[in-house]
């Protein structure tokens, strides 16, 4: 049985691979260089909403995602009904990472037992969560945090994974993660580079109905010491044919970010100050157009390609 499912998923990628192209799909020339440019975890504080929406009206910034369990939620959700043409996703949330700063399950915690701690709260790693949450009470809590931010006035474009618990935990998480895509007619973050790294049993769930970007490029600890200018320059310089998605994390590096992220140095205010400083720059804009490079949102690949 391996063996054929090893040859299956082998199928199912030269078929992606032979197929046309997103940016043709979407309308573009083959050789188009798309980006989004998107900010996590939104709700997660006041200074991320904030920065966010100032990245996003000002800056380079065009697509953002929600932590649905998060206490900002309500701040996102009334920004959003304001400017419902945005591009607002999902950041499917099963663990709560910080040392201080914790938050629970949006459905019922008798409900979702396995997802919780002995305080209630989120477990702080995927692996963790893994070890003890099952497929039903994970696709318990992800429908109930997409009902939740729809029943606020959030307009879904997309969906995504915190801390990727969704990609690598567990394949039957990865299957209901690109299920409920389909089922609320919205993307699923996933790319071909991504896909590779999956086991056999995880790519068994991709269908031809699911949206594959190109590639997902987000920087690491060692990028971050080594200098967010330099790093974030030469992405873009690099930047090949296809539909790239940037993930970034904006925020001010203010006492509230500083108290949320205490010992917690990477993915901490500092660096979310130096993702904002980037994206907000006049720099970007102008290699964003030396390199040829056309935006694009999860918004109008789900509305050309999903509704």
């Amino acid at each position: 049985m391996k063996h054929l499912a090893f040859l299956f998923n082998t199928l199912c990628l030269c078929v992606f691979a032979q197929a046309q192209s997103l940016p043709e799909r979407l309308g573009y020339p083959a050789e188009t260089k798309l980006l989004i440019i998107h900010a996590d975890d939104l709700a997660v504080a006041h200074s991320e909403n904030k920065a966010s929406f100032e990245a996003i009206e000002n800056g380079s910034v065009n697509s953002a995602s929600v932590m649905v369990p998060c206490p900002w939620l309500l701040e996102v959700a009334e920004y959003a009904r304001s400017k419902p043409t945005h591009d607002l996703g999902l950041h499917l949330t099963l663990t709560s990472e910080w040392k201080h700063y914790k938050w629970g399950p949006v459905a019922p915690i008798n409900e979702v037992t396995g997802l919780v701690n002995e305080d209630g709260f989120l477990y702080p790693d995927c692996p963790m969560m893994a070890a003890v949450a099952t497929p039903e009470e994970v696709e318990r809590e992800l429908r109930a945090q997409i009902e939740k931010a729809i029943s606020l006035g959030i307009d879904p474009t997309h969906f995504d994974s915190h801390m990727g618990c969704l990609f690598f935990s567990n394949h039957e998480f990865f299957g209901i993660y690109l299920r409920l895509g389909r089922e609320y007619r919205v993307p699923t973050m996933m790319s071909r580079d991504v896909l590779r790294l999956l086991p056999d049993s995880a790519r068994t769930h991709v269908t031809e109905s699911d949206i594959i970007v190109d590639r997902i490029v987000t920087a690491n600890p060692e990028n971050f010491h080594a200098g967010f200018k330099e790093y974030y320059s030469d992405v873009l310089k690099s930047m090949t044919s296809g539909v790239t998605v940037l993930l970034i994390h904006t925020a001010y590096d203010d006492h509230e970010m500083q108290g949320i992220t205490v010992d917690h140095p990477d993915w901490g205010a500092t660096w979310r100050q130096q993702d904002f400083d980037f994206f907000t720059s006049g720099k970007c804009k102008k290699l964003l157009t030396a390199q040829n490079i056309q935006l694009i949102t999860w918004r109008e690949i789900r509305d050309k390609l999903l509704r």
